[in-house]
């Protein structure tokens, strides 16, 4: 049995059109985050011979595994891939093609139990035999829709799987190669998808602090410039006075609930994106503290097309002594730091490139 073992492909679907319509960049990191997500949740001990751009040819060696393990697996990957991508689209700041055609993307899995071998490659451990082939084959099928689980008869023998949930309906089909008919069964995930639950986000309690600090300047430039300006951490040390380099130590793209760590001329410190609304002449967001002590709230608003303005707000927690302490010891420095901040924003803002959204 030590050739003989279960393939099993995730296979993002969607992926070709969402990389080759949409911004490139974004649509990468969403994807690695999406196969990272996959290869987290992977429960059976599963080996990975290789990330396949959308794909991750999982494999392990030995005898048929039980089905419903197997769908077990199946079931944890699929629903942890939408509830992943629901968050992402309640809780992104970006509003790119990419960013916004996220939530379309779906998956679906190929099981395949057969003969195969390894062979090192330097540090790669790659996968060899026809039943390899066979698993890639699959891949392509004249299934229409794609969000389902394929099941070969090396599985699952001449009749569907049973009794592994009540809602699941099986279909059976073959693919046809050059050696011969592969059949196999299939079954539609999409009763998963309809049951993940909407992701619930971070609150940002302003009702429990209040303003200390407000300052405002106006731009020559679009909101979306202003906003990547303001927002991207990549800019954040060329602009706001203190602050050396930020670092998001939680996800790749911004969104509600990130986390970041700030190295300050002063020390460290950490903060969350703790909200976030966008309107096309409107955009606000905020960062605070991870003890929720105080939180900077950025407001950008349109005044004509090449023209914006940003207002930003600082806040503390309510209750003696924490505004009076902060009005005598630490205002007066925020406030012209925050001034020069605002002066250095003029400059960046010659120095980037433009952002603006095509309507």
């Amino acid at each position: 049995m030590e050739n003989k073992g279960l393939l099993f492909i995730p296979d993002i679907s969607g992926f070709t059109k969402f990389v080759n319509e949409t911004e490139i960049d974004h649509s990468r990191l969403i994807i690695q985050e999406l196969l990272e997500t996959l290869i987290n949740t992977n429960e059976l001990g599963l080996e990975i011979s290789e990330i396949e751009g959308d794909a991750i040819l999982f494999y392990k060696f030995g005898e048929t595994p039980n089905l419903q393990a197997l769908y077990k697996q199946v079931e944890k990957m699929f629903v942890e891939f939408h509830k992943h991508l629901v968050a992402y689209e309640h809780s992104r700041f970006c509003q790119c093609h990419a960013c916004k055609s996220a939530v379309q993307l779906t998956l679906k899995v190929i099981t395949h139990y057969g003969e195969f071998t390894g062979y090192n490659v330097r540090n790669f451990n790659k996968l060899i035999g026809k039943d390899i082939i066979v698993a890639h084959q699959l891949l392509k099928n004249d299934i229409e829709q794609h969000e389902y689980w394929l099941v070969t008869h090396s599985l699952a023998q001449d009749q569907p799987p049973s009794n592994l949930t009540n809602w699941m309906e099986w279909s059976s089909s073959a693919k046809k190669t050059d050696q011969g008919e592969i059949p196999f069964h299939y079954t539609q995930l999409t009763q998963l998808k309809n049951e993940v639950p909407a992701s619930s986000m971070p609150l940002l309690e302003l009702s429990k602090k209040t303003k200390v600090l407000s300052l405002t300047d106006t731009y020559d430039t679009d909101i979306i410039t202003l906003f990547h300006a303001t927002g991207d951490f990549t800019y954040r040390s060329r602009w706001q006075i203190g602050v050396e380099k930020v670092e998001e130590i939680s996800h790749y793209l911004p969104r509600i609930g990130m986390r970041s760590k700030f190295t300050l001329d002063n020390g460290q410190s950490f903060v969350y994106a703790s909200s976030y609304t966008y309107q096309s002449d409107k955009i606000e967001f905020s960062e605070t503290d991870e003890k929720k002590k105080s939180t900077l709230y950025f407001t950008l608003e349109t005044i004509d097309r090449q023209k914006t303005r940003l207002t930003i707000d600082f806040y503390v927690k309510k209750g003696f002594p924490t505004p009076l302490l902060f009005k005598l010891n630490q205002k007066k420095k925020m406030e012209a730091d925050l001034q020069k901040s605002l002066a250095k924003l003029h400059v960046l803002l010659k120095e980037i490139p433009s952002f603006a959204i095509d309507n």
